[in-house]
C-alpha cells in the first residue's frame, strides 16, 4: 500500500497528461480530418467543374460541326433543286438553310461567355448572311424555270470563296474552344494534383496522430485493439483509394463517349460529302441528258424537214430535191457521229478494230483536213512511225485525229500551222499517265494557236467542260477520245504553253499481224404523208439553230407563209418594230443563249398582244408545264409539215379567241 500511495501521485500527474495527450490527439485528429473531408470535396467539386466545361467545350464543337453540315446539305439539296425544278425539293433547302441558321444561334448562344469566340462568331454570321444571298439567287432562278442560269449561278456560288471562309471560321470556332479546353484541363489537373498531395500530408499527418495515440494508450489498450485499429484504418484507406479509383474510371468513361461523338459526327461528315459528290455526279448527268435530247431533237429536225421537202420537190424540181435530201442527210450524219461520240465518252460503243497504219491512215485524210479547216490552215503531215501498226477501229481514230484538228483550227482562230506527225516510242510503266510499259505508235497534233493555262489542262478531259462561247462546243470532244483511246488500250497526254501552241499526243500500242473490219451497218426510217399546203401569214422565226431555222422556214414556205428568220432572240423585239408589227406568228424555239422564248414572248407580248405565238422544244418535258409557255400553242422537235400546219392553226385559233382541241394537235406529234 505504500508503494501505491508513493507512486499515486506520479500516476495521476501521467495519467492526466495521458489525457491532456489523448484530448490534443484526437483535436489534430478530427481536425486533419476535417481538412481531409474539406480537401476532397474541394477536389470533386473542381472535377465536377471540369468535367462541366469539357461537356461546354465539346458541345461548342458538335455545334461546329452540325452548322458545317446543315449548310452542306442545304447546298446540296439546293443543286437538286436547280437539276430538278421540283418545288418540295427547293422547300427542303429552305427548311436545312433555316436549320442552320438556328444553330448559328445556338452557336452564339453557348459561347456568349467567351469573348474571344464573339468577334468569330460575328463573322460568321455575316459570311451565313452573305452566303444565303448567294443561294437565294440561284434558288429564286429556278423558280423562275431559268434553270440555265440558276445553273451558272449554282457553279459560280460554288466557286466563292465564302464557303472556304465559312470553314475557315467554323475551324477558328473550334481550335479556340479547344485550346480553352485544354487551358481549362490543364488547370483542373493542377488543382487535383495539389489536392492530392494535401491529401497525403494530411493523411500522413493523421498516421503520426495515430500512432502517438497507440503510444500513448500502448499501457491500457491491448494488442487486439490495436490489430483492429490497424484494419479499420487499413480499410478506410481501401476505400478511399477505390473511390478515388471510381471517379477516375467515371472521368475516362465521359472522356471516351465525347470522343466516340466527335467520331460520329466526322463520319457524318463524310457521309454528307460523298453525298454531296453523288449530287455532283447526277449533274453531270442531268447535263448530258438534256445537252443530248436538245442536239438530236435538232437534228431530226433537219432531217425529218428536208426529207418531206425532197419528196415534194422530188418530181418537179430535181435540184431542189437533191439540195433537201443532202441537208436530211448533213442532219442524220450529225446525229451518227454524235451517237459515236456519246458511246466512245461511255466506252460503251461496240468497236470495229483492224491493223491499221497511222501513216497511211493520215495520208488518206489530207484531203478531208484541208476541206475541213480552210484555206487559211497551213497542214502539215510528216511519218515518223516506220512500218509500225496499230489494232484500231479506224473510224473512230479518224474522227478523233478530225476532232482534235477541228480544236487546233478553233484555238488558232482559224489561221495558222497544224502539223499531224506519227511516231514511234518505247514506253516503261507508267511513264505516261497510265500506260503500261511497251512499245508504242504515236500521232502528235501540234498546232501554233493561244495554248492553255495550267488550271485549264488540269480539266480538259473532264464531260461538259469547253472554253468556247455558248453554241460553240458541248464539251464532249476531248473526254469522247480520252474514252476512246483507254478503251483501245492507249493513252493521251497533252502539252500546252499559253501563247505558243498546243501539242495533243496519242499513244496506241504497236500490232503486228492483220486483221480484216467488218462493215458499218445503216437503218433508214420512212416519212410521213404530206399536208395540203395552207398560207397566207407573216411570221417571225426565231431560231439560234441555223440548220433548224432553215428547215423551218422552208417548211413554211411550202405551207405558203411569208417567214422572216430571227437568229436571235435578242434581236427579235427591234426586228418586229422595223416591220411595223407586220407579223401575225411568231414561231420561237425554247432553249436559246442569252434569253429563252418564254421570256422573249414575256417581255414581247405587253407591246404587242395581237401576235399569234408557236413555241417549237426539243425538251419532251418542257411541254408538261404550262405556266411556262402561257397557254401558247407548244410544238415537239422533230415535227413534219403536217404537224406544223396544224401548230401553226391551233395558234392562230388561240390568238383570235377561237380555241381548238391543242390536246389532239399536240399529241399528234
Amino acid at each position: 500500500m505504500a508503494g501505491d500511495l508513493e507512486t499515486g501521485e506520479p500516476i495521476a500527474s501521467d495519467s492526466m497528461w495521458r489525457r491532456v495527450a489523448a484530448v490534443g490527439v484526437a483535436l489534430v485528429g478530427a481536425a486533419a480530418l476535417i481538412a481531409l473531408i474539406l480537401m476532397l470535396g474541394s477536389a470533386s467539386r473542381e472535377r465536377d467543374r471540369a468535367l462541366t466545361l469539357q461537356s461546354h467545350s465539346y458541345e461548342v464543337m458538335i455545334l461546329s460541326r452540325s452548322l458545317a453540315g446543315s449548310i452542306a446539305r442545304a447546298e446540296a439539296t439546293l443543286g437538286r433543286y436547280v437539276i430538278s425544278g421540283d418545288k418540295d425539293v427547293g422547300r427542303i433547302y429552305l427548311d436545312e438553310w433555316r436549320r442552320a441558321g438556328s444553330q448559328l444561334d445556338r452557336l452564339a448562344a453557348v459561347t456568349a461567355d467567351n469573348r474571344a469566340q464573339h468577334p468569330v462568331i460575328q463573322e460568321l454570321r455575316r459570311v451565313y448572311t452573305e452566303r444565303g444571298r448567294q443561294l437565294a439567287a440561284t434558288a429564286l432562278r429556278t423558280n423562275y424555270g431559268q434553270n440555265a442560269q440558276a445553273l451558272s449561278t449554282y457553279y459560280e456560288a460554288g466557286m466563292s470563296p465564302i464557303v472556304a471562309r465559312i470553314n475557315t471560321l467554323l475551324e477558328r470556332l473550334i481550335t479556340n474552344e479547344r485550346a480553352l479546353l485544354k487551358k481549362r484541363t490543364s488547370a483542373a489537373e493542377v488543382t487535383t494534383a495539389w489536392t492530392n498531395t494535401v491529401t497525403q500530408v494530411l493523411a500522413i499527418f493523421g498516421v503520426v496522430i495515430a500512432l502517438g495515440a497507440v503510444a500513448l494508450g500502448w499501457s491500457n489498450v491491448q494488442a487486439f485493439t490495436q490489430r483492429q485499429r490497424a484494419r479499420r484504418d487499413a480499410a478506410a484507406a481501401a476505400e478511399r483509394a477505390e473511390e478515388l479509383e471510381t471517379a477516375i474510371a467515371g472521368a475516362t468513361v465521359e472522356l471516351r463517349e465525347a470522343n466516340a461523338r466527335l467520331q460520329d459526327e466526322a463520319r457524318e461528315r463524310a457521309a454528307a460529302e460523298a453525298q454531296l459528290r453523288q449530287i455532283q455526279k447526277m449533274e453531270a448527268v442531268g447535263q448530258l441528258t438534256g445537252g443530248i435530247a436538245h442536239d438530236f431533237n435538232n437534228m431530226l429536225a433537219v432531217v425529218v424537214g428536208g426529207l418531206e421537202l425532197a419528196r415534194r420537190r422530188l418530181h418537179d424540181d430535181s435540184d431542189n430535191a437533191q439540195r433537201h435530201i443532202e441537208a436530211a442527210m448533213e442532219g442524220a450524219n450529225r446525229a451518227a457521229a454524235l451517237t459515236r461520240r456519246l458511246l466512245a465518252f461511255a466506252r460503251a460503243e461496240p468497236l470495229l478494230p483492224e491493223a491499221v497504219r497511222p501513216g497511211d491512215l493520215i495520208g488518206g485524210m489530207r484531203d478531208l483536213l484541208d476541206r475541213t479547216l480552210g484555206e487559211r490552215i497551213t497542214v502539215t503531215t510528216r511519218d515518223d512511225g516506220a512500218d509500225w501498226q496499230v489494232w484500231i477501229d479506224r473510224h473512230q481514230l479518224e474522227n478523233a485525229i478530225l476532232n482534235l484538228a477541228v480544236n487546233a483550227r478553233d484555238a488558232m482562230d482559224g489561221s495558222g500551222r497544224l502539223t499531224i506527225e506519227t511516231g514511234r516510242a518505247a514506253l516503261s510503266d507508267q511513264e505516261v499517265n497510265e500506260a503500261a510499259g511497251g512499245d508504242y505508235a504515236t500521232i502528235a497534233v501540234i498546232d501554233t494557236g493561244c495554248g492553255m493555262a495550267p488550271e485549264v489542262l488540269e480539266h480538259v478531259f473532264e464531260p461538259f467542260f469547253t472554253t468556247k462561247p455558248v453554241g460553240k462546243g458541248t464539251g464532249l470532244g476531248l473526254s469522247q477520245i480520252f474514252g476512246f483511246v483507254r478503251q483501245s488500250g492507249g493513252e493521251i497526254e497533252i502539252k500546252s504553253t499559253p501563247g505558243i501552241g498546243t501539242t495533243v499526243t496519242i499513244y496506241l500500242p504497236r500490232h503486228r499481224g492483220a486483221v480484216a473490219a467488218e462493215p458499218a451497218r445503216s437503218d433508214a426510217a420512212p416519212a410521213d404523208p404530206a399536208p395540203a399546203p395552207r398560207g397566207g401569214l407573216s411570221v417571225l422565226v426565231v431560231e439560234d439553230d441555223a440548220r433548224v431555222l432553215a428547215a423551218t422556214m422552208a417548211a413554211l414556205d411550202e405551207l405558203g407563209h411569208s417567214a422572216t428568220a430571227c437568229e436571235d432572240p435578242l434581236a427579235a423585239p427591234a426586228l418586229i418594230e422595223a416591220e411595223g408589227s407586220a407579223f401575225d406568228l411568231i414561231v420561237s424555239d425554247v432553249v436559246m443563249p442569252g434569253i429563252n422564248g418564254p421570256e422573249m414572248i414575256a417581255r414581247l407580248r405587253p407591246l404587242h398582244p395581237h401576235l399569234a405565238v408557236l413555241f417549237v422544244t426539243g425538251y419532251a418535258g418542257e411541254v408538261d408545264d404550262a405556266a411556262l409557255f402561257g397557254g401558247h400553242a407548244v410544238l415537239r422537235k422533230p415535227f413534219t409539215i403536217a404537224a406544223l400546219d396544224r401548230a401553226v392553226g391551233e395558234a392562230m385559233a388561240a390568238a383570235s379567241g377561237h380555241h381548238g382541241d391543242r390536246t389532239e394537235g399536240i399529241a399528234a406529234e
